[in-house]
């Protein structure tokens, strides 16, 4: 792993590999870079990969301050300044997204063009999770979490085929207060107002099936940036990215690859 310096003295590290240029691929809510190991080589066909390790998790530092989802943005933008690149895709799925949104905005001449998976623009003008699902997680043993969070991540009929290890269920190595600083910032994430501002062509991507991250909070979250498409894939839950990766994928990369003549190409209700 390599190493940058953020802005605070904190390490992050982070992981290039491919070629081509630049996409910067953000994972969830109190996961490390692993979170993309299953699908990460779908994307070296066309562009090289930067994944990173958030404060608090694998192998960047852990303090104790407060995190934000502001802050991470931050961070990706150290990572990008150690590596001397100026410009570059970015994708972020659940908090990942959240993060992506404040790269977008704080630093608008840094993205080229952004995607946003299972994500929320987070705030009173977001669609919340049902109450039973995080009371059920906060009072199951860690056995049981993770059998709970498999189950909003992927569908029944995947997880037959597939019975793991699954990356996407949190990082085993992450001390209690890093989790609980992770969980604060994800929960006060809110970039309602600041929406407007994203000038990178965007394109949102949803889970019809998601109850992690509620479905409905993917056409809120287009309609607030200017020109953003709108892709909702039908059945898929919260890891729509790995489940159905042979199909979202490559639409990743062909909305990547399009030519930039401005902002995004309107609201596409297309289901995949």
């Amino acid at each position: 792993m390599l190493r940058a310096t953020a802005s605070d003295g904190c390490r992050i590290a982070y992981r290039t590999e491919g070629e081509g240029p630049p996409l910067v691929l953000l994972a969830g809510q109190a996961n490390s870079h692993h979170w993309w190991d299953s699908v990460r080589r779908d994307f070296h066909t066309a562009r090289s990969t930067i994944v990173l390790d958030y404060r608090g998790t694998g192998d960047s530092d852990k303090p104790r301050d407060p995190y934000s989802t502001e802050g991470f943005a931050d961070d990706v933008i150290a990572v990008l300044d150690d590596l001397g690149v100026e410009r570059a895709d970015v994708y972020g799925t659940s908090m990942g997204g959240r993060v992506a949104q404040w790269v977008a905005v704080r630093h608008p001449g840094r993205v080229r063009r952004l995607v946003l998976g299972c994500t929320t623009p987070g705030g009173p003008h977001s669609v919340p999770r049902d109450a039973a699902i995080s009371r059920s997680l906060a009072a199951a043993s860690p056995h049981e979490a993770a059998r709970i969070l498999a189950d909003l991540m992927y569908t029944p009929g995947w997880r037959a085929a597939h019975p793991g290890p699954y990356g996407t269920l949190g990082d085993p190595g992450m001390p209690l207060y890093a989790r609980r600083r992770h969980f604060t910032a994800s929960e006060r994430h809110d970039a309602w107002d600041a929406l407007p501002r994203v000038t990178a062509p965007t394109l949102v991507l949803h889970g019809t099936d998601d109850t992690f991250n509620p479905a409905a909070n993917a056409p809120l979250l287009a309609g607030r940036i200017p020109g953003a498409v709108l892709h909702l894939v039908a059945g898929a839950r919260h890891a729509y990215f790995e489940e159905r990766r042979d199909e979202v994928n490559p639409l990743v990369l062909d909305f990547l690859d399009a030519a930039t003549g401005g902002q995004g190409g309107g609201d596409d209700r297309e289901r995949a």
